[in-house]
């Protein structure tokens, strides 16, 4: 059993998918050399040109119809390798769509338009001569190791006269066979320098592969950024309408309690006094939590609103100035939200100043926020602790590509000023 896998292994898998890579050889073989006759007949006109210059006229005609096969040439080579092997050959990016005249430009100045010209130009003919080698030894393997049925198609008086034929067939025989064990290695060793060529020259370059991974990631990070905010918001709706409703419910029920029951002993009526001041802390303190996840105010009625309450709960002055012609995206809304109402916090805590303002407008595709303050200053975005919270500022606002900055000289004022992106 264990001979019978050996043999499996050594003889079953160069074989197993030699039909396919064969096929896309012979297959690639008249493609590579499309390109030939309109290089040579280029070749003989600049040759021609020295004897008869009259014949410029001439001369860009061949360069002309390669740059107009290029695009069917490529086309036929990503069908090639679509159904023989199953690979989608990578496509380089667009110059830009259009059909005038400038997008005409564009394309004929385009890096991947002449990465394919130099594929089939240059590196097609010489992957031709490959081809052209690999099935040559298929075709000599598979002649010599059936050499004794061609003898025997011969006539017989032939082997009858010719009997040291047995012994140079045997060894034909036995270098086709070596032949065929080669055949397969061969066969897949170009079809890999082939598919190199293919996916170095026909599809998008180095720097194009990046800009797109880099697309990509910015589209999914994007996408989990709003899937976190779209479930802060159920998270907030669900407090909001369910366990706040019930604190509240029980905090009057408490209340009522308290109110209506005279005849209580003092101590049920110091056990009632206690439990309805708790339900009120509590729900004061989901008020500040749900407030923390998304204020219901910011998705109703945008930042403005949403600001102008802030501001008002806090004991300094706080001119607010929102001038937004359209609201943002959700995310980019929570953020702004954010950041103005942890600046203010630390404000209120740190800066021991008397007034701030806030201001908030759009200028083209950036959303500007600046929180100003005349504090002490002295806050400081690298420092570690100090209760300021700018580091986690400019990791929220990192998130979506803004740019955060804080100026805050000793005595002051301080002033965070907020670039976020809300290109649609």
């Amino acid at each position: 059993m264990q001979l019978t896998t050996w043999l499996q292994l050594v003889l079953g898998r160069p074989f197993r998918r030699a039909g396919h890579r064969t096929a896309l050889v012979a297959a690639g073989l008249p493609l590579h050399l499309a390109v030939v006759p309109l290089w040579l007949w280029l070749l003989g006109t600049m040759a021609a040109l020295v004897r008869a210059p009259g014949v410029v006229a001439v001369a860009p005609l061949p360069m002309l119809l390669t740059l107009v096969v290029t695009p069917l040439l490529t086309a036929g080579q990503r069908r090639r390798y679509r159904a023989l092997v199953g690979k989608d050959l990578p496509r380089p990016a667009v110059p830009g769509p259009g059909r005038n005249w400038k997008s005409a430009v564009r394309r004929l100045t385009g890096r991947a338009l002449w990465r394919q010209v130099c594929y089939h130009a240059v590196a097609g003919p010489l992957l031709a001569v490959l081809d052209l080698a690999v099935l040559a030894v298929w075709a000599a393997a598979l002649v010599a190791a059936s050499i004794y049925v061609w003898i025997w198609a011969l006539p017989p008086q032939w082997r009858v006269t010719d009997l040291g034929y047995t012994t140079q067939a045997a060894y034909i025989t036995a270098g086709g066979l070596a032949l065929l064990f080669l055949g397969p290695r061969l066969t897949g060793a170009l079809v890999r320098l082939d598919t190199r060529a293919a996916e170095v020259l026909l599809g998008p370059s180095r720097t194009e592969k990046l800009a797109r991974r880099v697309a990509d990631l910015a589209e999914s990070r994007a996408g989990v950024l709003d899937a976190a905010d779209a479930e802060r918001r159920r998270i907030e709706r669900d407090l909001h309408d369910g366990v706040q409703q019930r604190l509240v419910s029980l905090a009057v029920n408490l209340g009522l309690a308290r109110s209506t029951l005279g005849d209580l002993p003092e101590d049920a009526r110091k056990v009632i006094d206690a439990a309805h001041r708790e339900a009120k802390e509590a729900i004061a303190e989901l008020n500040n939590l749900v407030r923390g996840l998304h204020p219901a105010v910011l998705e109703d009625r945008g930042l403005d609103a949403a600001l102008s309450g802030v501001a008002a709960r806090l004991p300094i002055p706080v001119r607010v100035a929102v001038d937004l012609p359209q609201r943002p995206s959700p995310t980019v809304e929570a953020i702004a939200y954010f950041v103005v109402s942890e600046a203010l916090t630390n404000v209120v805590k740190h800066a021991q100043a008397t007034r701030a303002d806030v201001t908030v407008k759009r200028i083209g595709e950036t959303l500007l926020v600046v929180v100003a303050d005349d504090g002490a200053g002295g806050a400081d975005l690298a420092a570690a602790g100090g209760g300021t919270g700018l580091a986690g500022l400019a990791k929220r606002v990192a998130s979506v590509d803004g740019t955060f900055s804080c100026r805050s000289p000793a005595g002051g004022p301080t002033v965070i000023t907020v670039e976020l992106p809300c290109a649609p």
